[in-house]
């Protein structure tokens, strides 16, 4: 009623504030008067229905729509059990069989349509002395995956975990997910893979054996390069779109100029011309760490006594004379350790304990820009410290290597104390930062297989895909004039 009341009033209907049971008495007298009739019409018809209803409500014996009285509390059921009881199984079923879907490969959603050449087996697994059964060119690795060979030789492996991967990527039951598949036909595909395991051929066979003249991988090099000349897929691209593996610092050293179109796989640009490999179309892959994992890592700041490790190669060739400038500089300094090593004995098993109980890593400029000690690092959840001028890291266009890693210039570094004041002018806290920084990324440097979701297999896919669009951009604008050059040959 109040509500009423001010209606009428504020349309002008007993504005004089008087009696409205004097109004029949004096109706002109008392100001009874509506300025806007037809507007106070049209206004006070919808307040009364609202009104006439909230009474009707009311007088009902159904519970008024704003008691909790008589409520069953949100997310409980009659019976007193929860909706999350009720239906945790069917939830739980379907999310596990979703989880199992993301998991598997689906060649229709693979980011990348990969054409492999059947090459020979002398220049992929027959490397591993693995032996061909009739006329098959690759081992059936759902029964048998032929064994890569360790020590340093898995640094460079990557070409091994590549190959293996596209194999499987056509398997009905391969229970990982795959960013690339394996096409059959090159016109379906976005680039061409060159299975050449170049990286374990130098390791094996760079070196002359009498009587022969030359060496086995130069003479692989040049059968490599024939073939892919003569072959359809390469004349259609200039061999633009083929993928070339060449981790290893000195593979392919007899025919990388012959093949410099193509997109390389390197572990740095430090031995290649810029004309013939660079960032703009080719990708820096990491290198397999060679130490043991740290699984289970719960160290924190004061688990870890050294402040500063390195083991490993001292004179080196090169950007590595940094490596012996900092050896005196840093020797004799508390905290530190810094020593020869290598992985002869036990030293890989002592290595994995000093980065293990260390703060900082030293990742320093060899005869390379890069080596395995990054990743080595990665692996241990040692802080690298990073002193290479000219290093290329992987992914770094997705990856912020600064939120996990130290960098100093060489010529800044090799100032007497200017290393270790940077160190230690890092907090225990922000220590603590890249520490468990470095737990979350360590899987995109893993390489194994099957591959998993994001680990360096995958990462590398990715890459690939991203060059793809450049890369085409540059084959569709050289082929402008394709029609002309047929014309001239006929």
């Amino acid at each position: 009623m109040i509500v009423i009341r001010y209606l009428l009033a504020k349309f002008g209907i007993f504005s004089h504030g008087i009696d409205p049971k004097m109004a029949d008495k004096n109706p002109k007298s008392l100001g009874f008067t509506c300025r806007k009739p037809v507007l106070f019409l049209f206004t006070i018809a919808p307040l009364l229905f609202l009104v006439s209803w909230f009474f009707l409500l009311a007088s009902t014996d159904r519970p008024h729509f704003m008691q909790r009285k008589n409520t069953i509390p949100i997310g409980q059921n009659y019976d007193g059990s929860s909706n999350q009881e009720i239906n945790s199984s069917q939830p739980q079923e379907e999310k596990e069989q979703q989880d199992l879907q993301l998991r598997k490969c689906d060649p229709s959603r693979a980011m990348l349509k990969v054409f492999m050449y059947d090459l020979p087996p002398e220049f992929h697994f027959g490397l591993l002395d693995w032996k061909p059964e009739g006329d098959s060119v690759w081992p059936d690795i759902a029964t048998s995956i032929p064994e890569y060979p360790g020590g340093l030789n898995l640094q460079h492996s990557i070409e091994y975990w590549l190959t293996l991967d596209l194999l499987s990527s056509r398997f009905a039951d391969r229970l990982s997910p795959c960013t690339a598949v394996r096409v059959l036909d090159s016109r379906d595909a976005d680039v061409v893979f060159v299975p050449f395991f170049s990286s374990l051929s130098f390791n094996r066979h760079s070196k002359i054996v009498p009587p022969a003249k030359v060496s086995r991988d130069k003479l692989l090099q040049d059968r490599l390069v024939k073939f892919l000349t003569a072959q359809d897929e390469w004349k259609r691209s200039g061999g633009r779109d083929h993928i070339i593996l060449a981790h290893h610092p000195n593979s392919l050293l007899d025919v990388r100029m012959k093949l410099w179109p193509c997109m390389f796989i390197l572990s740095d640009f430090g031995r290649y011309p810029p004309n013939v490999a660079n960032v703009e179309k080719d990708i820096i892959a990491p290198y397999r760490h060679v130490i043991n994992s740290f699984v289970n890592d719960s160290s924190g700041f004061d688990d870890r006594p050294t402040l500063l490790f390195f083991r490993g190669a001292i004179y080196r060739k090169d950007g590595g004379f940094i490596r012996q400038e900092l050896f005196y500089l840093l020797r004799d300094e508390k905290d530190v350790h810094f020593a020869f090593g290598s992985i002869k004995g036990d030293g890989i098993n002592e290595a994995s304990q000093g980065m293990h109980s260390s703060k900082y890593c030293l990742n320093i400029a060899g005869d390379t820009p890069s080596s395995n000690r990054l990743f080595d690092a990665i692996a241990s959840h040692c802080v690298p410290v990073i002193i290479s001028d000219e290093i290329e890291l992987p992914f770094e266009d997705i990856i912020d290597y600064s939120e996990f890693c130290v960098f100093a210039r060489g010529s800044d570094a090799v100032k007497k104390g200017f290393l270790l004041k940077l160190i230690r002018s890092i907090s225990r806290q922000e220590w603590t930062r890249m520490w468990k920084k470095l737990k979350e990324v360590e899987g995109y440097f893993e390489f194994q297989f099957p591959s998993q979701k994001d680990d360096a297999v995958q990462m590398i896919w990715q890459a690939v895909t991203r060059k793809v669009p450049a890369m085409r951009l540059k084959m569709h604008r050289l082929g402008r004039f394709s029609r002309l050059n047929i014309g001239k040959s006929e």
